[in-house]
């Protein structure tokens, strides 16, 4: 049973009464929820205006194409997973949504076979219950050509893009939920300027091609989950001039490229202040890693289960552990810069062994291993032409960071 303020009023008899392509303005104050809007028009709210849910099923779901949804609260959906309880349901096309905020609902918005909307600059939370049990912000399933710009999300489970193609996710502010953008059988989207922070994983992208990402920030998914951004049999990416900073793994490569044929290109970025920077989980091949900055990581690189990344491209990366020289002045260093393990091997190897990752013990076993090694250490990567400057031009936005993290 829905339970809403004794001021309430229905809002179903509100949108009934509206013309085809007018315009529903509602005042300051409560009303009630469900509202279906089954043709065009527009219905924006005044500060103060919101629709209560009830705690009931989904609050509004819309049908028609051509609909704006402005200015208006939605607050206390229905708590079902099963039935995908949200904010706003979108069957539409060309819609609107903007300058809403969403609070208590366990999903946000849920697009299903919906095309050409816009999402903009909403604010959207969950419901206060463990992150599994929460819904995802933004939802979007078999829908093409979206675009979700400037949006607020925290507190949420995930943002998530199921077999959809072409949609634009660009400028959102996203933290404190467990995936901020997770890609899934979803090809040829574009992820740009997004600031992801204290998520546990960035962004995934899972049987997912030809995906763009670029000058996002990605920064603190940590524990044992924690990853900046993932791949998992995914290929075709371009990754552009991101700041993937201070995560427990900055990039996590699983089976990528899968399509033999294809790769994935890795070019500007910066690798800084993570657990490990680059993570393979197996001896894969396919990626090219240029032009990219790598510093102040406890370890740039790592295959688990003994593998080796030399099956891909290293060329051009800045890497602060280099110790050669450039005497010819041409910005790469003169000899190629390698990454072996030694005694680090174990815990690589031992995942209960990171315990004493850092550890002066296990500093020391490496040392010995350097100096007279009783066995054959690993060539994880080689560089050949090593750059002695860091790249320039993908400069951290800790502005951006900040503001996310208030």
């Amino acid at each position: 049973m829905r339970r809403f303020p004794r001021d309430a009023a229905a809002l179903q008899p509100l949108i009934d009464a509206t013309p085809t392509g007018g315009v529903l303005h509602l005042a300051h104050g409560v009303y009630a929820a469900p509202g279906v809007v089954n043709r065009p028009m527009r219905i924006e709210g005044e500060p103060g205006a919101v629709v209560d849910g009830g705690g009931v099923g989904s609050i509004m779901t819309v049908t028609a194409d051509d609909v704006q949804v402005v200015g208006l609260t939605f607050r206390n959906s229905g708590e079902r997973h099963e039935s995908t309880d949200s904010a706003v349901r979108v069957r539409g096309k060309h819609g609107v949504f903007r300058d809403n905020l969403i609070e208590d609902c366990l999903f946000g918005f849920e697009l299903k076979q919906s095309d050409m909307n816009i999402i903009r600059r909403n604010r959207i939370s969950s419901k206060e219950l463990p992150e599994a049990l929460r819904g995802d912000a933004i939802r979007v399933w078999y829908s093409n050509g979206n675009r979700i710009e400037d949006n607020e999300i925290f507190r949420t489970r995930d943002t998530v893009v199921w077999y959809s193609r072409e949609n634009t996710i660009n400028g959102n502010r996203i933290r404190d939920s467990r995936y901020g953008v997770h890609l899934m059988y979803a090809h040829q989207n574009d992820l740009r300027h997004n600031v992801l922070v204290a998520n546990t994983v960035g962004v995934f992208l899972m049987y997912a091609n030809d995906n763009v990402l670029a000058d996002n920030v990605i920064q603190y998914s940590q524990g044992p989950s924690g990853i900046g951004i993932g791949f998992k049999e995914s290929s075709g990416a371009r990754i552009e001039h991101n700041d993937v900073f201070a995560n427990a793994r900055g990039l996590f490569m699983d089976a990528s490229p899968y399509d033999p044929e294809s790769h994935n290109a890795f070019k500007a970025n910066r690798f800084a202040y993570n657990g490990v920077a680059v993570a393979f989980h197996s001896g894969w091949e396919g990626n090219a890693f240029e032009d990219n900055a790598f510093f102040g990581n406890h370890a740039q690189a790592m295959v688990a289960g003994g593998g080796s990344a030399q099956r891909n491209v290293w060329s051009g990366n800045f890497w602060d552990s280099y110790d050669g020289f450039d005497r010819n002045h041409d910005g790469a260093g003169d000899t190629p810069y390698r990454v072996w393990t030694w005694a680090d091997r174990l815990w690589m190897d031992v995942p209960d062994a990171q315990f004493f990752r850092g550890a002066p013990s296990l500093e020391m076993i490496d040392l010995v291993e350097r100096l007279g090694s009783l066995t054959e250490p690993r060539l994880v990567l080689a560089d050949p032409a090593p750059r002695i400057d860091a790249v320039a031009d993908a400069g951290v936005r800790s502005a951006q960071v900040k503001e996310v993290l208030r």
